[in-house]
């Protein structure tokens, strides 16, 4: 990204310059109304820049036409309320795979594999709506990443789930991130959560990204007093 920028009755979000590795887990943190979830929609090209440029492998981003949707495509956003299919958490995690005209066998090896990597392999046919939180969100982020995309965006994805939930999403983001090489960038108030799975942090407050590094360069070092006052869990404005 490039003097991007986004402005709804005023600035809400002006980012001089991100660059995202491939591979890479970044942990979005800041305050709420910082801008961390404009950046994510921008992203993922659900919400128009008002300014700048957003460039992807070197190349920049259409404002519309057939290679923008198909670099949408290549992503895949989660949100903090899950939203399932009123089906079955097979029907649910092998959607994208169908839709994508991924051969049969191709999504029964796949959505096998997810099933037994987010613990439900004997909830295969029970029906979205009869899940709890914790067991939503897992089939959510399983759908999401079944296809492989190139790059995951998750908003909160663990927010008021129980410590379980949380560990079981946590160890299947950060797998498929070292296995398939997929990028990720998830939003978290948890600022305990992104020392935990993230490789780089980025700090968002009143729409610039304030600093961004290391995951523990971070929260040890960190060059911004607004920045080290935020991970210790001081108030930020």
């Amino acid at each position: 990204m490039r003097s991007l920028s986004k402005t709804y009755d005023k600035e809400v979000l002006s980012v001089e310059e991100l660059i995202l590795t491939k591979g890479c887990i970044y942990g979005v943190i800041g305050p709420s109304g910082a801008g961390k979830s404009t950046l994510l929609r921008i992203i993922n090209m659900l919400t128009p820049q008002s300014g700048g440029e957003i460039l992807y492998k070197g190349r920049p981003v259409p404002l519309n036409g057939p290679e923008r949707l198909a670099l949408q495509r290549n992503m895949a956003l989660v949100f903090q309320k899950t939203l399932l299919f009123k089906d079955t958490v097979w029907n649910n995690i092998s959607y994208g795979l169908k839709a994508r005209g991924c051969k049969k066998q191709e999504i029964e090896k796949k959505v096998t594999s997810l099933l037994d990597q987010i613990g439900m392999s004997e909830l295969a046919n029970r029906r979205a709506e009869t899940l709890s939180g914790g067991e939503a969100q897992r089939v959510a982020i399983a759908r999401a990443v079944a296809f492989e995309p190139e790059l995951l965006l998750l908003d909160e994805p663990t927010a008021n789930l129980d410590p379980g939930n949380i560990e079981l999403i946590e160890e299947m983001i950060t797998k498929m991130a070292r296995t398939k090489e997929i990028t990720v960038v998830m939003v978290t108030h948890n600022v305990f959560q992104a020392r935990r799975i993230a490789n780089h942090v980025i700090f968002i407050n009143q729409g610039k990204i304030v600093e961004m590094g290391p995951t523990e360069k971070i929260f040890t070092e960190p060059e911004n007093e607004s920045t080290r006052m935020f991970v210790e869990g001081k108030m930020v404005y």
